[in-house]
């Protein structure tokens, strides 16, 4: 038997209306959907969370689809600067791995022709900056563990990533 704080914790994963991966909720915000009429169960597997109260047994499916959408929000890459960079890269260096003293580094320096841009700024220690210098990966003899990319729409991300689970699932 699980406690309420377990079934409290579970999450349920929401689709768009139509049918795209949006993000993943709690349970409360699952049946203020349900109950609001905002969202409908839709039952790949037949499974749900029985979330139990003293006089009510209500069966959340693990997923949803929402019915009523206000105008689609408007997302846009953020801008290049640390606390974005960071995130991005994950807090640590993409030349060593390291996790302390974290600079913005340019791939290719400024001094070069590089721009301030998301294909150009990454993460990297000092140490590894100073050992860059003003040089190109190629010319430090350095590699990078990940090629810089701009950020992805967040629904674009989660759908990526549950399409990936479900596929692990699968196997």
């Amino acid at each position: 038997m699980t406690s309420a704080t377990e079934v409290l914790m579970r999450s349920v994963v929401v689709f768009s209306k139509n049918y795209l991966p949006v993000s993943r909720v709690n349970i409360k915000r699952a049946i203020a959907l349900l109950v609001t009429g905002k969202a409908e169960p839709l039952n790949f597997d037949g499974k749900g969370i029985a979330v139990r109260s003293p006089t009510l047994i209500l069966l959340v499916p693990e997923h949803i689809r929402l019915t009523k959408t206000d105008r689609e929000r408007v997302w846009r890459v953020p801008a290049v600067n640390r606390r974005e960079v960071l995130r991005r890269d994950k807090h640590a260096c993409q030349y060593c791995g390291s996790t302390k003293k974290l600079t913005l580094e340019h791939v290719i320096p400024r001094s070069k022709g590089g721009k301030h841009s998301w294909d150009n700024v990454v993460i990297a220690c000092q140490r590894c900056n100073s050992r860059k210098g003003n040089r190109t990966p190629e010319q430090a003899g350095m590699t990078l563990r990940t090629k810089p990319k701009a950020p992805m729409h967040p629904a674009v991300a989660f759908a990526e990533e549950f399409w990936r689970e479900q596929q692990v699932n699968l196997e």
